[in-house]
């Protein structure tokens, strides 16, 4: 994988920003209304506005930011969101006291006195239809950064933080800096697809394929995960109490569902 220690000699401050905004979805087998209702519920418990804040927390460190302030929600009837705004540089000593295990500021004024802001944000999507047996778990994920530090850095930690079954990212590097003779610089790192920067452990349980505009500093990759072991997808059922007949029937409706989300169309209608 590429890294970003390669310093440049700037003129001031990085004026680059760098975004990685991408979706992971879940897919689970719930064969009744009422066992899609308890997995929803579920995946609402688990992946609660407190979780996701401590997620977020754990990529501001990996990325070498720091948290400014937090704004956190569970909402009804599913569903919960986070948001940190984060700074490149160090806090100030007054605002010492804000960290990933209070969520709030000593001075709301202190906040908005800052301009060097990036953030980072998590919304789930968990969804169902009664018609069909086969539920879904929605993360979307915005990480933005202004300087230095890139998001790309947490992408892994990201992707092993759920259960990513279809993963869809883009990166874009916006914006320009220049370096010490004034010179334009639209990028600040080497870069050939989002891929450099997922594990190869990682990148071998899925299919990956790019579609990369260059000469826009813009990366699009989309990953489906290969194998599919039932037992995982199954809610509340035993892989075992099902016929060999089921297993196939379950498990193609699976890789149909992951197969149209992967592609974004309604290939099986």
């Amino acid at each position: 994988m590429f890294g970003l220690e390669k310093k440049l000699t700037l003129y001031g401050f990085n004026n680059l920003t760098k975004t990685l905004s991408f979706n992971i979805y879940d897919v689970c087998y719930a064969k009744s209304e009422r066992a899609q209702k308890d997995y929803v519920a579920y995946i609402d418990e688990q992946y609660n506005s407190e979780r996701l804040t401590r997620i977020l927390c754990d990529v501001t460190e990996i990325i070498g930011a720091h948290v400014l302030n937090i704004s956190k929600q569970d909402y009804e009837p599913q569903g919960a969101s986070a948001t940190l705004l984060i700074s490149e540089n160090d806090m100030p000593e007054e605002m010492m006291d804000q960290s990933c295990n209070h969520g709030h500021l000593a001075s709301r004024d202190t906040v908005l006195a800052h301009l060097d802001k990036s953030h980072v944000t998590v919304h789930t999507y968990p969804e169902y239809h009664p018609d069909n047996c086969i539920s879904t778990f929605r993360v979307d994920i915005d990480v933005a950064t202004c300087g230095e530090i890139s998001p790309l850095n947490a992408l892994d930690y990201l992707i092993g933080s759920f259960d990513s079954d279809i993963i869809t990212a883009d990166y874009r590097v916006r914006g320009f800096t220049r370096d010490n003779h004034g010179n334009k610089l639209f990028i600040d790192h080497e870069i050939t697809s989002i891929q450099d920067y997922i594990a190869t452990e990682t990148l071998q349980k899925y299919d990956a394929i790019d579609v990369n505009v260059y000469q826009s500093n813009l990366f699009h990759t989309k990953l489906l995960i290969k194998e599919i072991e039932l037992q995982n997808y199954l809610f509340n059922t035993d892989v075992y109490e099902l016929s060999p007949k089921e297993r196939l029937a379950i498990t193609d409706r699976l890789r149909r569902e992951m197969i149209e989300i992967f592609s974004g169309t309604n290939v099986y209608k």
